[in-house]
């Protein structure tokens, strides 16, 4: 598909479901996850992908950022991993006897931030400005990073030996925390055909589309018309999260713009110029639960933050909402009826193809 500047709802669809059976032919990896991953993206949002070592995060980062037609860049994050060794630093030119800014390799459209938990606060930090800000800041000079701009980490979850907790403050900046787990034994069996057919040790693709098409689908998001009724649901799960005793710190008022954004971004893969409540339940695990605080006494009993967000979503009413309805929040949808006669749903890969 050519790299277009507009797309319609069906051909932002289109593109998604060439982007997902693009990584599919390399990576085994579930659809909701795909689903997650490929929200955030268009929602100009970053991934934080927790799992074991082996399970592929940084082969499904690299194909992503492949199939999309961005640049891609892996950092490896180390103990003595330094905040210039990211951003980059001034650089003296004797020819020149200035100087001149050498860029970082958080230059490119996709950063991969392997192992993050592994470099110290001050490395992690250096990171905050460029996935909140999209720039950097060198000696009081402000640099641009290029659009799209998108940030993958990787965290192990069983090796914590060396490592630093990543604080709350950055954990709010990733829109979507999500895990790939191991797969089934169709998917290990899929994953050795991959690898016999071919002669190199990493399996690459094809670009599908370009930059300028990812700019497309996520300005396509940010049209995208979220009803009231809808709005209200996602600011009443976050506060709900937000009253559980289990959890110090709930939901915090950015994480609930960023549960907004994916949810847009949700219902252009989904094949809809409207977001609706399934939406929201759809996305609110992998966009709320990371942003949870517990209180020691949870942690000393091993709550997990995702069942703090399944009581909530059990607690508050799913609003009817009909997507003929007009707008009361004047978000500037179109007709508010989706382009496709069948919805796509990341959890029923049948109806993405």
């Amino acid at each position: 598909m050519a790299d277009t500047g507009e797309l319609t709802v069906e051909e932002a669809t289109e593109v998604c479901l060439d982007v997902v059976e693009c990584v599919e032919e390399a990576v085994v990896v579930e659809r909701p996850v795909l689903f997650e991953t490929l929200a955030a993206v268009i929602a100009r949002g970053h991934v934080l992908v927790e799992d074991v070592p082996g399970t592929g995060k940084t082969v499904l980062a690299r194909v992503l950022a492949e199939s999309l037609g961005l640049g891609f860049t892996r950092v490896q994050f180390t103990p003595d991993l330094l905040p210039a060794d990211v951003t980059g630093s001034n650089v003296y030119n004797e020819h020149e006897r200035e100087f001149e800014f050498a860029e970082g390799p958080v230059f490119t459209n996709v950063v991969l931030a392997d192992e993050i938990n592994r470099a110290p606060p001050k490395t992690q930090a250096a990171l905050l400005e460029a996935m909140e800000e999209r720039q950097v800041s060198v000696d009081g000079t402000t640099h641009d990073l290029p659009e799209p701009f998108v940030v993958i980490a990787t965290q192990n979850p069983v090796e914590q030996e060396g490592t630093f907790r990543l604080p709350e403050a950055q954990r709010d900046r990733f829109s979507v925390k999500t895990s790939m787990g191991y797969p089934d034994v169709d998917g290990e069996m899929g994953l050795l055909d991959r690898r016999a057919e071919r002669r190199s040790l990493a399996p690459s693709v094809d670009p599908v589309v370009g930059p300028m098409t990812v700019l497309s689908l996520q300005n396509l998001a940010e049209e995208v018309r979220v009803d009231d009724k809808v709005r209200r649901y996602i600011i009443d799960i976050a506060r709900e999260t937000r009253e559980d005793d289990r959890a110090d710190i709930g939901v915090s008022p950015r994480g609930v713009q960023r549960v907004f954004e994916a949810v847009r971004a949700g219902a252009v893969v989904a094949g809809r110029d409207y977001a609706t409540p399934d939406d929201v339940k759809r996305l609110a695990r992998a966009t709320m639960a990371h942003r949870l605080v517990l209180t020691t006494e949870a942690t000393v009993e091993g709550v997990d933050p995702e069942a703090i967000v399944s009581d909530a979503l059990s607690a508050v009413d799913v609003p009817a909402v009909s997507p003929e309805a007009p707008d009361p929040g004047g978000s500037g949808g179109r007709s508010g009826v989706t382009t496709r006669e069948t919805e796509l749903d990341p959890d029923d890969p049948a109806s993405w193809g």
